[in-house]
């Protein structure tokens, strides 16, 4: 009985995926549409956040991992909700230190023909069909990105944020790329071949930071925030 019921499920799924690549555009809107008020209806409310990106596929003992996972603990701490992709790797880290800090994690889940499950940590849960629907609700909500080593998706979601940034599209936030070992190379050929092409001003390469530790993750946002730290209290400066 299970199998038979898992067996319907999952040609039910399938058939449903078929049907949305044979839906007409006009149709397909309302489906677009759909996802733009469930996002919007879930986050408007969440208060200041960080989006977290990174690759689905680091291992739970890498470095990198552990210093997602502390860095979201860091920020949830501060008061900032938690937004990653609801996956696996580096967004379980981030879902698990933000959960773990008692802070609000939030997951933005993508619909994958390979499935992506969502990970255990997220107490706040949002689906999607569409990659760029999903997208816009992480930037729209959040203070802050913070990117850590990933794939092709982690560089769509980078230059996504660097293009808005750079547009003036969206406030001035703070961009943090984590891992000097792994991004250097790609600052390298930004500066080497897109800057020396003409393609970047020069002050394109001051639109992001590099750091290697969960603690200057948070400096840059609380400096850029004037957030007092922990134990410290703000100068009260005296009318004349």
């Amino acid at each position: 009985m299970g199998d038979k019921f898992r067996v319907t499920i999952e040609a039910t799924e399938e058939q449903l995926k078929m049907e949305d690549l044979k839906m007409e555009d006009p149709w397909r809107i309302f489906r677009i549409m759909a996802e733009f008020v469930d996002g919007f209806h879930e986050l408007s409310k969440i208060g200041p956040a960080v989006t977290i990106f990174g690759s689905a596929r680091t291992k739970k003992t890498h470095r990198w991992y552990k210093a997602c996972d502390e860095t979201a603990k860091l920020l949830s701490k501060q008061g900032y909700a938690i937004i990653t992709g609801g996956g696996p790797g580096a967004m379980e880290a981030g879902n698990k230190g933000a959960t773990e800090a008692g802070g609000l994690s939030i997951g933005l889940n993508i619909d994958l023909p390979f499935e992506q499950k969502p990970n255990p940590y997220i107490n706040k849960l949002v689906n999607f069909h569409y990659f760029f629907c999903r997208k816009v609700m992480f930037l729209k909500y959040a203070k802050a990105f913070i990117i850590f080593p990933g794939g092709f998706g982690t560089l769509d979601e980078l230059f996504e944020s660097l293009t808005l940034k750079q547009t003036r599209r969206m406030p001035k936030l703070p961009v943090i790329f984590y891992g000097s070992e792994f991004w250097t190379g790609l600052v390298d050929w930004l500066r080497d071949s897109m800057l020396k092409a003409g393609n970047i001003d020069a002050e394109d390469l001051d639109l992001f930071q590099i750091v290697d530790s969960p603690k200057d993750v948070l400096k840059i946002v609380n400096d850029f925030y004037k957030t007092p730290q922990k134990g410290k209290k703000k100068k009260l400066i005296k009318k004349k």
